[in-house]
């Protein structure tokens, strides 16, 4: 985000938990700027496809069944002084280039995929950590369970959770210090490597690998100075811990995005449209202003209209939560994805697209989930200078227990104690992700919320 601002003409929003960035750019920039500029960051992004542009009413059959390629989305409020321009949504990925004229179903589709595959890749990450990491928490805090060269075992099951459990986090750490940056990933990283690294050192060098070495559990740190204490358990079981705690998050995130998705489904996938005095069957999304379909008893309506013959009753409870179906005539409007529930109607379709009532409420709970709260502002804010700050307290630690004649174990101890306890810190992470599972879980009780701000307000 912080990038993207500083670029000339650009206005953007990151949002953490919807891994979407939605940015205003003025005349003199290209899409392609925006994604290099991600690029540098260490992400990647591409734009999210938009539905199809209709086809006039006027144009040949042949034009109507096939739009043309996603159209980009005009933001409501340009930059002050420039043309409106248009307003993309970057979805950070690690997929290779997406295929060319993407369609909005094929888009959300591979969205999904990704999605479902991100989420069993973690789960298995997480389900491996925890087998190897709990024998190796249970060595280091029941001394009854050790044994001759226990602390061996320890490590052969603690390296795997360290380098290949914890790789996201390095990484990540990896690529935000390349550019200067420093996240919760960070911390993650240094603590954890400080831990792993510090037990080779007593194992390999010092006299913690010696057979009948014993591990007591303390509540206070020894400020004796010994090479026979190892962290094994701490690098282990903080990556475990922080790796069940993203796996919740990713599994938050994608029953919150169902809820978006099931909005979006209920609509008709196919419509019986007249033309030359017959029906003829085409997708729904090809409906133009001016068309007009039939929609026989029990089908849905596909899109918002007005009705030129029959007459009928209507289920709308989908969209306005009144059980009772509403009796429409010739001249009545009628909306999409609303059930016919009587007798035989045809519609002259009036919007479509992103301008029906369905696609509005639909965008209505997706800018909800996209927006930033006030109170996400300030954790953003804080968020900015705390991974920092811990670093300097953890190094100022160090040096005061180095500085008042502490041995070396007890000031590594004290400081890898700062890093690691800052490491669940939720403060970036609890607010976007509380707002996105409120905002789809309002969707699925069928309370639309308009913004973040609104849940705010509520409390009040």
């Amino acid at each position: 985000e912080k990038k993207l601002n500083r670029m000339d003409g650009v206005t953007a929003t990151v949002n953490y938990a919807t891994e979407k960035a939605r940015v205003t750019f003025g005349e003199g920039l290209k899409l392609g700027d925006l994604v290099a500029t991600v690029e540098k960051t260490g992400y990647t992004a591409r734009p999210v496809a938009q539905p199809p542009v209709p086809a006039p009413a006027t144009a040949p059959e042949s034009t109507r069944e096939a739009g043309p390629g996603p159209a980009p989305e005009v933001s409501p409020e340009p930059t002050p002084g420039s043309a409106p321009a248009p307003a993309p949504e970057f979805t950070p990925e690690s997929a290779s280039e997406p295929p060319s004229d993407p369609t909005p179903d094929s888009v959300a589709r591979d969205v999904e995929a990704e999605q479902d595959a991100s989420l069993a890749a973690l789960r298995r990450r997480l389900v491996v950590s925890a087998v190897l990491a709990t024998p190796v928490v249970l060595l280091a805090m029941v001394p009854a369970l050790q044994f001759d060269f226990w602390q061996w075992l320890s490590l052969t099951l603690a390296a795997p959770v360290v380098v290949w459990g914890g790789l996201p986090f390095h990484r990540a750490a990896w690529t935000n210090a390349r550019h200067g940056a420093a996240t919760m990933d960070t911390l993650v990283s240094l603590g954890t490597l400080a831990a792993f690294g510090w037990s080779l050192w007593a194992l390999f060098l010092g006299d913690a690998g010696m057979p009948g070495m014993r591990h007591g559990f303390d509540f206070t740190v020894s400020r004796a100075d010994a090479t026979s204490t190892i962290y094994l358990e701490v690098a282990a079981g903080v990556i475990t811990f922080i790796l069940l705690g993203r796996y919740l998050e990713a599994r938050a995130k994608r029953k919150s995005g169902a809820a978006l998705r099931a909005l979006m489904h209920l609509g008709a996938k196919d419509v019986a449209v007249l033309r030359g005095g017959r029906e003829v069957r085409v997708p729904a999304a090809t409906l133009v202003v001016g068309d007009r379909f039939v929609v026989r008893p029990g089908e849905k309506i596909a899109t918002d209209g007005t009705v030129v013959e029959g007459s009928s009753a209507v289920d709308a409870s989908m969209l306005t939560g009144e059980s009772v179906p509403v009796e429409v005539a010739v001249g009545d409007t009628v909306t999409g994805a609303t059930l016919n529930a009587g007798g035989r109607l045809v519609v002259e379709a009036t919007r479509v697209g992103n301008d029906t009532q369905l696609a509005r409420m639909a965008k209505l709970v997706e800018d909800a989930q996209n927006g930033k709260a006030s109170a996400q502002r300030l954790a953003d804010r804080i968020s900015a200078v705390f991974v920092p700050i811990v670093i300097a307290l953890a190094l100022a630690t160090l040096g005061y227990w180095l500085g008042n004649g502490a041995g070396l174990t007890a000031a590594f101890t004290a400081a890898v104690a700062v890093l690691i306890i800052a490491c669940p810190c939720a403060l970036g992470l609890a607010t976007p992700t509380a707002l996105m599972v409120g905002t789809g879980r309002g969707a699925q009780l069928g309370i639309l919320i308009k913004g973040p701000e609104v849940l705010e307000t509520t409390r009040r």
